[in-house]
């Protein structure tokens, strides 16, 4: 009798997860997995080197973690020869090489993967299985269950029935504490502190050196700073970054979450968005040990409720709310807004403090926190009316963590209003004073927050009653910003005439 078939297991960059679904259904004395680089996903936008270093190192650590677990893995470098620069390229080669009876993957993140492996069974002429991703918590049936008919598709009712789906922070069919959402306790402005916890730092090796230099020569021209490199890449060590996130950080992580403060990138945050994202991390386990640690005694409700909220609410939700609406999502414009991109969102030349400081740092360190990405740069977009693609592109690129799943709808639906209400319930539109309120930025900008016009008030202040103005007709009828629109009703017209001329100065400077 002739020996089986294997089966060849694509495992994309960032499904480095031991507990995947393809893996889980192979066999690994028999079965050959297979991890490529190819420069086709490295350029279809621009990504901050550090992301391409960050990822390909850990897809390079990932394959021999497999490895020493006994299986056979065919590992494609981006300078390897013969290397076609694109997953069907590198299927194909395969294939070719191994004659494997079937291709096993787990469902892509992204809807243009997706679209690739759906066409490998008729240009390869075998069997491609594609495999539900069990590593998020809501399978995209049970997400579409949820949605259909429904008018609004909120996340806070969707987090509610994810709470109850896990478990988590549940007493009974009650929300431990009696609430469902501590946001409200969660909007404190921070102080400087000297002993502000930092995100532990990992020395690069051997593999991540090597993948540095290539790196540098290869995609040198990319935005962002390439060094100093400090993200884990293994599995171990974003564990220990985890664990030093709940020990050091995450008492406070709650009240302070919505902070900004100049010189602090990172805060009370845990900044393992892009650990769990590519999968060196699990998203029900951390949630588990935050409950745990709140269990103990050690951390606050609120700071437990806003952590798992961020994971199985929000993360899941945009998920589905991506699936849910692919093709095209990525194109709606409800606002109809087609300034280009300002050149300082790559440059972080401006004399606006707070946009400086959030470009500067992600330059730095391929992060932001959330309240920079949607109230910073993501407000002045919006105030703007800068093409809401544009600004996904800009995420996609300069982020560690971006993925078009997660970064899309949180741009086109909850920073940009894009798609008119379907995810978020208002724009969010805000003037200078909320960048006042929740940081320290405003006291060293050259612009005075203070001022609604003229050459020196913050440019945020006459973009927001700008926007207010050009978009009456489509936010009038919307209960959270009918009240803004009212207020500016009753200024005078000399009033309103200052204002559409400092909007006119600020948008001419960009």
């Amino acid at each position: 009798m002739s020996p089986p078939k294997s089966k060849l297991v694509l495992v994309l960059g960032d499904q480095l997860s031991p507990s995947l679904s393809s893996l889980q259904a192979a066999d690994r004395a028999r079965d050959r997995v297979l991890m490529v680089e190819v420069s086709e996903e490295a350029t279809y936008v621009r990504h901050h080197k550090k992301k391409i270093a960050f990822l390909f190192s850990a897809m390079r650590h990932f394959a021999e973690e497999l490895r020493g677990a006994g299986w056979t893995v065919d590992y494609v470098t981006l300078d390897a020869a013969g290397n076609t620069g694109s997953f069907s390229g590198e299927v194909a080669r395969a294939v070719a090489a191994h004659r494997p009876e079937r291709i096993l993957v787990t469902e892509a993140g992204e809807w243009r993967v997706a679209q690739m492996i759906a066409g490998w069974a008729a240009a390869l002429g075998l069997p491609v299985e594609v495999m539900p991703d069990t590593r998020f918590i809501c399978p995209l049936p049970v997400f579409r269950d949820w949605a259909e008919g429904r008018k609004a598709l909120r996340m806070e009712y969707f987090y509610r029935e994810m709470r109850r789906r896990t478990g988590l922070l549940m007493d009974g069919d009650k929300p431990a504490g009696g609430e469902w959402n501590y946001d409200a306790e969660n909007r404190k402005a921070a102080a400087p502190d000297l002993f502000m916890p930092r995100p532990p730092v990992f020395a690069p090796d051997t593999i991540t050196a090597e993948v540095l230099m290539l790196v540098a020569s290869r995609f040198g021209n990319h935005f962002g700073d390439l060094e100093p490199f400090q993200f884990a890449v293994t599995r171990p060590d974003a564990e220990a970054a985890f664990a030093a996130f709940v020990q050091r950080a995450l008492p406070r992580f709650g009240d302070y979450q919505d902070a900004m403060l100049a010189g602090e990138p990172f805060l009370y945050h845990a900044v393992i968005a892009q650990y769990l994202n590519c999968g060196l991390l699990e998203p029900l386990e951390v949630c588990r040990a935050v409950e745990a640690e709140w269990h103990a005694g050690r951390v606050p409700l609120n700071a437990a409720e806003g952590f798992i909220r961020q994971i199985i609410g929000w993360r899941e939700y945009v998920r589905g709310i991506y699936w849910l609406t692919m093709p095209g999502y990525e194109q709606r414009n409800f606002l109809e807004h087609t300034r280009p991109l300002p050149e300082f969102y790559w440059t972080a030349e401006t004399d606006m403090a707070c946009v400086r400081a959030a470009v500067t740092q992600t330059r730095k360190h391929a992060y932001a926190h959330h309240i920079q990405r949607l109230m910073v740069t993501g407000t002045f977009a919006l105030l703007a009316g800068i093409d809401p693609h544009a600004l996904h592109e800009w995420y996609l690129s300069v982020y560690a963590d971006a993925y078009e799943w997660v970064e899309l709808p949180n741009t086109v639906g909850m920073s940009q209003f894009a798609d008119g209400g379907l995810l978020a319930s208002k724009p969010y539109a805000a003037s200078g004073a909320y960048i006042n309120r929740m940081s320290n930025y405003c006291g060293t900008c050259r612009y005075d927050v203070k001022q609604r016009t003229g050459a020196n008030a913050c440019p945020f202040n006459p973009l927001y009653w700008d926007f207010i103005a050009r978009h009456r007709s489509k936010i009038a009828g919307n209960p959270r910003m009918a009240q803004m629109v009212r207020t500016y009703d009753k200024f005078a017209d000399a009033e309103k005439a200052r204002i559409a001329q400092s909007a006119a100065a600020v948008l001419a400077k960009l």
